[in-house]
């Protein structure tokens, strides 16, 4: 049953879901006692850090009903949180749903669950229904709030339990949360997306934007500040359009300055911001606010004006180049990542040499490449001219040898300058060394120890390996 149909605020949803946490306790503690032994389980995640911060959430809930965690997938209770933007992330799901059913012939009480952002595509749950009828819970992203609820109906029945919603426009706050690091945390300032951009599955399987408020997201920090949080990365498909749809609306450029305030807190991160609804005012809020990382992910997509056009980006190259042009003018140390897609619909080489030239001309810290990926229910997965699979990776190997040769430039650049670092685990091949990163979010290993994991360090990066560097104390 719908929360709507109830009638029920989100904060009595919320104590509601508390309350199917405690039954399921029962029945986790029962089933304990037969077998003589805890149940485990493992939430594995596909996808961007919205889906991370999810998959937090059914980590704290399951954790709540008595499950204990382990690391791989031969566990109790198995839950796919899945992601659907490009055509391989659904192939890994359906390849590792084979493996579970091997899992489930040795261990017959097995439950496994799928979620997130495939289970609301078009054919998935048919498609589930039809082949995978050993799946035993699944559910979409408007509902994640319902987790307890579904596994204590999981728990107490041998059907197969599907719940995938639509849309959904509330928020239900101050459920539990594990978090996978101590020191920094992701927190969602709003969910779903209305860009629509022709390529994009994301607003059809996140919903409408819906921004959250802005004392919630000022609590949940300062909880997690005291908590040993030192380090934030404010999440959500568009930040730059947060708060629009508030009953008291707040720019996102106000939203940092309130939270650049919170004591104890030491950076600020965000991603992702949308080129078109980049403020002035942001960018000098990014300046004012000293624990605001100088860094921006600020997705190009294409250099091409026409096809930018036809993907439905509300921005052409001059007005990206001029946003860069501020930012730098603003914050002349500022690191400036992006997204690129190769082989859009339509592309030609015209079109692919702008994009090549705006990467040359932006010299970007870093930037993620992707080969367009068709997308079954967006505008481009109908249009008839589809760039041939040799053209395409002919051209993303060409990007990707720009984009490495700068990135490489940029690093080395910063040889013999001392930098804050935040300094994240030991190193995974040498335990006489840490892993710490800098503001630009690149990586840096150096001589340390585990305590000093989850602490900011002055550190001279002495030398630059193109994707990481190799430094010193300073």
């Amino acid at each position: 049953m719908r929360d709507f149909e109830l009638n029920l605020t989100p904060e009595q949803e919320s104590k509601r879901q508390y309350e199917y946490m405690e039954k399921a306790k029962e029945l986790v503690f029962a089933k304990e006692k037969e077998l003589g032994r805890k149940l485990t389980f493992s939430v594995v995640t596909f996808g961007c850090q919205m889906n991370a911060r999810d998959s937090e959430k059914l980590v704290g809930i399951l954790t709540e009903m008595g499950y204990v965690e382990v690391e791989d997938e031969h566990a109790d209770f198995v839950v796919y949180n899945t992601c659907t933007v490009r055509e391989n992330a659904d192939n890994k799901v359906w390849g590792r749903l084979g493996y579970l059913q091997n899992y489930k012939k040795k261990n017959p009480h097995m439950i496994i669950g799928l979620c997130g952002c495939m289970m609301q595509e078009t054919g998935v749950i048919e498609k589930l229904k039809k082949s995978y009828k050993y799946v035993n819970l699944i559910f979409g992203t408007h509902n994640i709030y319902k987790f307890a609820e579904l596994v204590y109906r999981c728990l107490s029945t041998d059907k197969q339990v599907i719940d995938v919603w639509k849309e959904n426009d509330k928020i239900v706050e101050d459920l539990p949360i594990k978090r996978k690091f101590k020191f920094k945390s992701g927190v969602n300032i709003m969910f779903g997306c209305n860009n629509f951009c022709s390529y994009c599955i994301v607003p059809y399987v996140r919903g409408r934007e819906k921004s959250r408020e802005p004392k919630d997201i000022i609590r949940e920090i300062e909880g997690l500040v005291a908590d040993g949080v030192c380090e934030v990365m404010l999440l959500g498909q568009n930040v730059n359009s947060y708060g629009k749809n508030l009953e008291n609306p707040m720019t996102f450029a106000n939203l940092l300055r309130e939270i650049n305030k919170i004591e104890g807190l030491k950076r600020i991160r965000f991603m992702t911001s949308h080129p078109k609804d980049l403020s002035d005012d942001l960018i000098l809020a990014m300046k004012e606010c000293d624990k605001v990382c100088g860094h921006m992910h600020l997705p190009l997509q294409s250099g091409s004006s026409r096809i930018l056009k036809i993907m439905n980006r509300h921005y052409d190259k001059e007005k990206y180049l001029d946003i860069v042009r501020k930012l730098r003018e603003t914050i002349p140390d500022i690191a400036i990542t992006t997204d690129i897609i190769v082989g859009f619909p339509g592309e030609t080489e015209e079109d692919f040499q702008e994009t090549l030239n705006v990467v040359k001309e932006v010299e970007y810290d870093s930037a993620f490449t992707f080969i367009y990926s068709k997308r079954t229910g967006t505008p481009a997965a109908t249009m008839d001219n589809q760039v041939p699979p040799d053209v395409v990776k002919e051209r993303f190997n060409r990007l990707l040898k720009e984009v490495q040769e700068i990135s490489a430039k940029k690093a080395k650049s910063l040889e013999g300058k001392v930098v804050p670092v935040l300094v994240e685990s030991l190193n995974d091949h040498d335990d006489s060394l840490v892993t710490g990163r800098l503001e630009n979010n690149l990586v840096v290993h150096f001589k340390g120890t585990k305590d000093m994991i989850g602490n900011i360090y002055n550190v001279k990066l002495e030398e630059s390996k193109g994707f990481y560097f190799l430094g010193g104390l300073a």
